[in-house]
């Protein structure tokens, strides 16, 4: 019968089950009544005809017609029959009892399950069916519910058999589903028709698995078999499935992941034994034919290991003990196991199967580039196998001298295989004739590095044999002594000053000048000491010490010296404008005898010929690009970069714009000189020692191709051996016994013009409101105005989004904040961040998602601390953890943080102090960074002022809000809303 699409129609599927196929679905539109009901006119749709009804279908139901329409009888015979047949004369010739084609038919059911699996999930949200035994399509509607529905498996063990049986929950309560003529649609992944409702289910489960237990209550496991049916059947349910078992235990055990890359030889040598040297002395090298490595990648769980390529997130061990059963679930970190590959692959060895097999020069040049990346990723490298060959996998060195004689050069070199030095000839010799394995004295064997081969090929070529130390090169190849020594694959005799600059152990030490009102800690008296020395030599430096160790203190101390002296001229310090306040607060405390001139903002006196009156200048990156044409008319003593990053980018506008900057000497601060390449590092040390790099292009080919595409670890030695006198960096480790327990560290920001505009105006509502209040009834009366002002100008001066839901600017403390999470997460450092805003957390938890940075977060309403807490501390992948002060101020260990950020101090330093010991407390063995965030100009940073001023106020440790309200007087209220 016609169904007109023009009229009101109604999508349905039907069901029906198949003599040979078992159960097939069918599409049909349904022509409905004016009351929407479905009549009794229907027709058949397939995708030849679907498009007529395209106004009642969406995607879903045109990939459903689809499959539909390919497990139909006929449609599965002209897949499998390429000869003209029916499908009854062929389905009967196929499946007959005794005579049937077993493999065909298991093809053909493997086909057909195939769709019904792309059917199932599809068929969510739509009108399902049972066809009538008249081929009425719409004879008994099946219910398609949309959650999904659980699975439990019971064991039952006593003294003569194991019962097995599954129940089935769906919304929290059982269903019952034996005994009442339930069906199985699809097995893989498992679909249950049970009293006119199709069930889907949780993890996947294998229909398979319930269809034994459709009429039966359980399955009886007899004692004789149950250890081989533990083992084969009860493990991978274990594995995969919610599982109740009695009489035998089931344990989840937590292991660390352990990745170990196994090694071993995979060709066998020659046979003959290997000696080092001949009874005449010279190298035997006749020994050991190339072979190739082959390496292998295992993952360790505590007792078990388990091979790279067999990826389960759980791996069940049956054991048993007095016939005893314990079923141990091994959980297993799959997404980081997936790293380890990953990283493996990036560095240069891509497993196949977890194994690859290598080349053996190859094969160790890799181990030599990679081992310090594998043992900073965790990675243990381990030789494998019974052969008699231990492979050595410490440091090969070469030290190469060439002094200039008097027709010739004499070339000098010392070779090492960890504590071991080899004559130079030998090794000569073996380079020569490709030898690439040679013995050690303790028996090990060397592999010769791929990269000697390359480099020193030409001047083994060359070179004879001279006295019986040294070789000789003639002085007609002055132009490889100069390419060996340009590369950094030689050393000749130098004198004067670059001399000493190689010998940097002995660098003077340099007076505190006069003026400096600080203490400098001997970590820093060493920075100072390294400027001092390059200013002698006129050369520029980068002090590229890590964050919070102290660049700031360092320079003021170079700057006092600098300008101590008569005519020292005056300097220029650039920066981001938002550190501008924070050096001018750093040299009012350390060098305050220098006159410094703060040269930004729109009203700045453009006349450089007033630099003069001053020892500094203070400006931001942005004026520079502004006003370039006047800045590079003038002679500056120090042009000193801070955060010089900025510059990054040889080609950007403001990298040009610095350039054209002159000055007698320069240096640059900054704690990341790689941000992103190591062409950041040649943009920045080419302007400090303009050449020091070579060009631009010379250094791409020789050093940035080489070390990032490559990971060539020779190009980073050769580039390192260039940079070493010029870059001073530090890390927190290196200094820790310098270093007191905790680094407390202010940050002062700068409000957005937005930020301030939003903060003036409530300001100065407050202010009127207050003042009259206090007028009227007094100071106690007072209290709750006091506290509801200040506290709206601190939430301003945080982020006014947290006063003002509508407020769409910008905040200069999240600018601050997200920079310095940015640049502690970059050096795979922790951080605990603070706030005694939930609403401050919650938007600096927005800008890590846009991020798509990991954190823990815990508030009051957190249930599972703990779970927040050991995410922190055991997760490698998670480094912020965002904390409101009054719910995780005490209580927490938190001692994987390196860092901590107070991101709105306020009323008492006793609560930070308590939150900053989170971190710091007995097990921490990292020093503790503080950063107070201070918005400068708000009531902030004139508290801070207050509690500097009120000493017995702080000493008696105030612990509220209105406690420290009721001790400000009315001119100290006057000064916090000035």
């Amino acid at each position: 019968m016609k169904v007109s699409p023009n009229e009101p129609f109604q999508l349905i599927y039907t069901l029906f089950d198949h003599q040979y196929l078992g159960y097939l679905f069918e599409s049909f539109v349904i022509q409905k009544d004016t009351e929407g009901r479905l009549t009794f006119a229907h027709q058949n749709i397939s995708a030849m005809n679907a498009a007529e009804f395209a106004d009642g279908l969406d995607e879903a139901d045109y990939e459903l017609i689809k499959q539909m329409d390919s497990m139909q009888a006929d449609t599965v015979v002209k897949h499998f029959e390429k000869k003209r047949i029916k499908p009854d004369d062929y389905f009967l010739k196929v499946f007959d009892p005794k005579n049937g084609d077993q493999t065909k038919q298991d093809e053909i059911r493997a086909y057909v399950e195939r769709r019904r699996a792309k059917i199932m999930p599809l068929i969510k949200g739509k009108r399902l069916f049972e066809m009538g035994n008249d081929g009425e399509p719409a004879w008994k509607e099946i219910e398609v519910l949309e959650d999904e529905a659980s699975v439990l498996f019971h064991f039952r063990r006593n003294e003569e058999n194991t019962h097995y049986f599954p129940t089935i929950k769906h919304r929290d309560e059982k269903i019952e589903f034996q005994y009442k003529g339930a069906y199985i649609l699809c097995n893989d992944p498992a679909f249950i028709v049970i009293e006119n409702k199709l069930y889907s289910f949780q993890k996947n489960v294998d229909a398979n698995k319930l269809k034994p237990f459709l009429n039966k209550k359980f399955i009886a496991v007899p004692k004789k078999i149950e250890d081989s049916y533990y083992r084969k059947f009860v493990a991978p349910l274990v594995a995969s499935f919610d599982v109740y078992a009695k009489g035998f235990d089931i344990k989840t055990e937590h292991h660390d992941l352990k990745p170990t890359l196994y090694f071993s030889e995979l060709a066998s040598t020659n046979g003959q034994s290997m000696e080092l040297f001949g009874s005449n002395g010279n190298a035997n090298t006749d020994l050991l034919q190339e072979s190739k490595i082959l390496f292998e990648l295992k993952f360790k769980y505590g007792n078990h290991s388990y091979k790279a390529d067999h990826f389960k997130e759980v791996n069940v061990h049956v054991e048993s003990e007095d016939d005893d059963y314990t079923f141990y679930r091994i959980r297993r970190n799959i997404t980081q196991e997936k790293k380890y590959l990953k990283f493996l692959e990036e560095s240069g060895l891509a497993l196949r199967s977890s194994q690859v097999t290598v080349p053996l020069g190859k094969a160790f040049s890799w181990i030599e580039d990679t081992k310090k990346f594998l043992q900073d990723a965790g990675i243990s490298l381990v030789q494998n196998g019974k052969s008699i060959k231990r492979y050595f996998i410490g440091k090969s060195e070469m030290t190469l001298e060439i002094k200039e004689n008097i027709d010739w050069f004499d070339i000098h070199a010392i070779v090492k295989f960890g504590e071991f030095e080899i004559p130079f000839k030998v090794i000569r010799n073996y380079i020569l004739k490709n030898i690439k394995e040679i013995e050690l004295p303790n028996g090990e064997i060397a592999v010769i590095p791929d990269a000697w081969f390359e480099q020193y090929a030409e001047l083994m070529a060359f070179s004879d044999e001279g006295n019986a130390e040294e070789l000789q090169l003639q002085k007609h190849h002055i132009s490889l002594v100069k390419e060996l020594t340009e590369s950094n694959l030689a050393q000749i005799n130098l004198k004067g000053k670059l001399l000493k600059l190689q010998d940097f152990d002995k660098i003077d030490d340099f007076e505190i000048p006069q003026g400096f009102m600080g203490d400098l800690r001997p970590y820093q008296k060493a920075g100072y000491n390294w400027m001092r020395f390059l200013r002698s030599y006129s050369l520029g430096g980068c002090l590229a010490d890590d964050m919070g160790l102290g660049k700031t203190v360092q320079t003021l101390a170079l700057l006092q010296s600098v300008h101590s002296e008569e005519e020292a001229g005056t300097s220029l310090l650039v920066m981001p404008t938002s550190l501008i306040y924070n050096w001018e607060k750093e040299a009012e405390k350390f060098t305050p005898k220098l006159k410094i001139l703060n040269y930004t903002g729109g009203k700045r006196e453009k006349n450089i010929k007033g630099f003069s009156k001053y020892d500094l200048v203070l400006t931001s990156y942005g004026i520079i690009r502004q006003d370039i044409d006047l800045l590079k008319e003038f002679h500056f003593n120090y042009i000193i970069l801070d955060e010089s990053q900025v510059i990054k980018n040889p080609d950007s506008i403001i990298s040009k714009s610095i350039r054209e900057l002159y000055s007698s000497n320069k240096l640059i601060l900054t704690g990341t000189p790689i941000e992103n390449t190591t062409m950041d590092l040649w943009s920045q040390l080419s302007f400090v020692n303009p050449g020091l790099l070579g060009t631009k292009s010379f250094f791409k080919k020789q050093y940035q191709l080489p070390i990032e595409k490559k990971k060539d670890e020779a190009s980073t030695k050769k580039l390192y051996s260039i940079i070493k006198p010029f870059l001073l960096r530090r890390n927190k480790s290196q200094v820790a016994t310098d270093l007191p327990e905790k680094i407390e560290n202010v940050r002062y920001s700068t409000m957005s013009a937005e930020q301030e505009e939003a903060y003036e105006k409530v300001k100065s509502a407050y202010r009127d409101k207050i003042m009259k209040e206090i007028d009227a009834g007094g100071l106690g009366k007072s209290q709750f105005m006091i506290l509801q002002g200040l506290t709206k100008l601190r939430q301003i001066a945080n982020h006014p989004l947290l006063a003002d839901e509508t407020y769409e600017g910008e905040s200069g403390k999240l600018e601050d904040i997200s920079y310095m999470l940015e640049n502690a997460i970059k050096k795979d450092q922790k951080i605990l961040v603070f706030s005694q805003f939930v609403k401050h957390l919650k938007i600096v938890s927005k800008y890590l998602d846009g991020q798509k940075i990991q954190y823990t977060y815990l508030d009051g309403t957190t249930k599972d601390r703990q779970g927040q807490v050991e995410k922190f501390q055991n997760d490698p992948t998670i480094q912020v953890f965002l904390i409101s002060l009054k719910a995780g101020g005490l209580g927490l260990n938190l001692t994987q943080a390196e860092y901590v950020f107070l991101l709105d101090p306020w009323w008492n330093p006793a609560i930070e102090a308590q939150a900053i010991d989170r971190a710091h407390r007995i097990g921490q063995k990292n020093k503790v960074f503080t950063y107070r965030f201070i918005t400068k100009n708000t009531v902030e940073e004139k508290i801070m002022h207050l509690q500097q001023s009120k000493k017995q106020l702080a000493a008696d440790l105030i612990t509220t809000e209105e406690s420290f309200v009721k001790n400000l007087s009315k001119d100290d209220l006057v000064g916090l809303l000035d």
